[in-house]
């Protein structure tokens, strides 16, 4: 009986993790956090969490554009594969670290370029980009998150990213309502950074961090506790 009640216990605490919830556009569809909202700005679908306290943790963006003459797999790589500078908010500015240099990967059978840069929208923030190229449209997705959260939503992202996929009609030009759309002459991610919401560029995404550290903390230990308890009273009754 009392490895039944750890047992639901365990059950319990692992259904906390978040539910994921389909995000669907004019030219692609992911899965992302039931907590998750997106908003379109000016050209730009802007995602994050409508919890005041996480919504400046993590964030993705998307963007799409006519493909135009700068618009290559190969462009993308050589782009990615070197360091993005960024304007500080003080003045000044710095260089990105490139985590891993730009690889080819296979989504859902669409071939994406794919990298991580830590300081290339906002310091302290690790982002990777995910571009590709379908038909006459070009996609860029960027999955950004404070470097000492970006753990804890990691899950969250290889769901979002493996779930990616490309459903632009191949007359998504001839319906602009169907857009945003940006014009072919553009570079695509350019103004990625401009996106980005004014209170992520203000703070450094770790308000309140000391109280979640300790939650997260609490609920990994109770896990632990339940399913070691689960493991061993159940072992107690094979032997009897």
């Amino acid at each position: 009986m009392k490895y039944r009640l750890f047992a639901s216990l365990a059950v319990i605490l692992l259904s906390f993790s978040a539910h994921a919830k389909v995000f669907r556009n004019a030219y692609i569809a992911f899965e992302m956090p039931e907590s998750w909202k997106c908003n379109l700005e000016q050209t730009e679908w802007v995602c994050r969490s409508e919890q005041t306290k996480e919504s400046k943790e993590a964030i993705i963006i998307l963007t799409a554009k006519e493909v135009g003459p700068t618009d290559t797999f190969a462009l993308y790589e050589s782009h990615l594969n070197t360091p993005i500078t960024v304007n500080l908010r003080g003045g000044g500015s710095s260089e990105s670290k490139i985590v891993y240099k730009s690889k080819s990967v296979q989504i859902n059978d669409q071939a994406w370029v794919d990298s991580l840069h830590l300081g290339s929208e906002v310091p302290n923030y690790f982002t990777r980009y995910l571009a590709t190229i379908k038909d006459k449209i070009a996609i860029l997705v960027t999955f950004s998150a404070h470097k000492q959260y970006y753990t804890k939503y990691s899950q969250d992202f290889f769901k979002a990213v493996m779930s990616l996929r490309v459903i632009a009609s191949k007359n998504l030009l001839a319906k602009p309502d169907l857009g945003p759309i940006r014009p072919g002459s553009e570079t695509l991610g350019a103004p990625i950074s401009s996106a980005m919401p004014a209170d992520m560029l203000q703070g450094d995404g770790t308000e309140g961090s000391g109280g979640k550290n300790k939650t997260m903390l609490l609920a990994g230990a109770l896990i632990l506790a339940a399913l070691g308890a689960y493991i061993y009273l159940r072992a107690r009754k094979k032997k009897k």
